[in-house]
C-alpha cells in the first residue's frame, strides 16, 4: 500500500509526535508499504489561511490532492489544541478535503424553493480509502469528554464531520497524558501500539 502522511506538529525531530511518525514509517516500510511524507511546518511553500475567495485553490492544494489520489491511505498526525487538531493540520484539512474534490452535495428536492439547499453528501476522490488520525493529548481521557459523549471529542468530530463526508474508512490512535516526564515503559507501550497499527494495514 502507499501511505500519505501529513505530519502537523511543529517539532519535527524530537517530540512525542515525531516518534509516532518515525516509528510508524519504520514499521510500515518493514511491512512492505511505501510512504509519502509531508512535514507541514517544513514545507517550502505554505498554505495561506483558508479563504473561500481564493478560487481556484493554490497549486499546492492540487499537488496534495494528486498525491492523495495515488495513495491508498491518508494518515494525519498531530496534537489536540482546544479540542481540535493543531491549526496547521486543520487548515490543511480545510483546503485539501474540500468540495467538490473530497465530496459534493446532491439535492433531494432539486426543484423545490423550500428544500433546494437540503441534500446529502456524495463522496469524491477518496471514497473507499483509509483515513487514519493520530492525536496526542496533554491530559487524561476524562478531561476531553467535556460533558459530552459524542460531539466535543476531536476524533469523533473528524469522523462524523469530515471523514464520513468523503467516504473514508477510518482508524484512530490516541495518546493521553502526553507530557515531558512520561515514563519509558509508558512511551514504549505507545510505540508498540503504533507498530501494531502499521502491521494492521
Amino acid at each position: 500500500m502507499k501511505i500519505f502522511i501529513a505530519y502537523g506538529h511543529h517539532n519535527t525531530s524530537d517530540s512525542f509526535n515525531s516518534a509516532v511518525r518515525d516509528t510508524f514509517i519504520d514499521e510500515a516500510k518493514q511491512c512492505g508499504h511505501a510512504v509519502d511524507l509531508v512535514n507541514l511546518f517544513e514545507e517550502k511553500n505554505q498554505l495561506p489561511f483558508y479563504n473561500t475567495n481564493i478560487n481556484p485553490p493554490p497549486q499546492l492544494v492540487l499537488d496534495y490532492r494528486e498525491r492523495l489520489e495515488s495513495s491508498d491511505v491518508m494518515f494525519l498526525i498531530g496534537a489536540c489544541h482546544n479540542l481540535r487538531l493543531n491549526s496547521i493540520l486543520e487548515n490543511w484539512i480545510d483546503w485539501v478535503l474540500h468540495p467538490k474534490w473530497f465530496f459534493s452535495y446532491r439535492s433531494v428536492f432539486a426543484d423545490s424553493k423550500y428544500f433546494k439547499n437540503y441534500g446529502f453528501p456524495v463522496p469524491g476522490a477518496m471514497k473507499g480509502k483509509l483515513g487514519i488520525v493520530s492525536i496526542s493529548y496533554g491530559g487524561p481521557m476524562v478531561s476531553y469528554w467535556n460533558f459530552s459523549f459524542f460531539d466535543n471529542i476531536p476524533f469523533r468530530r473528524l469522523k462524523k464531520s469530515v471523514f464520513q463526508l468523503g467516504g473514508l474508512k477510518t482508524k484512530y490512535i490516541r495518546f493521553y497524558s502526553v507530557l515531558p516526564n512520561m515514563k519509558k515503559d509508558v512511551f514504549d507501550n505507545h510505540m508498540e501500539a503504533v507498530r501494531k497499527l502499521a502491521r494492521s494495514l
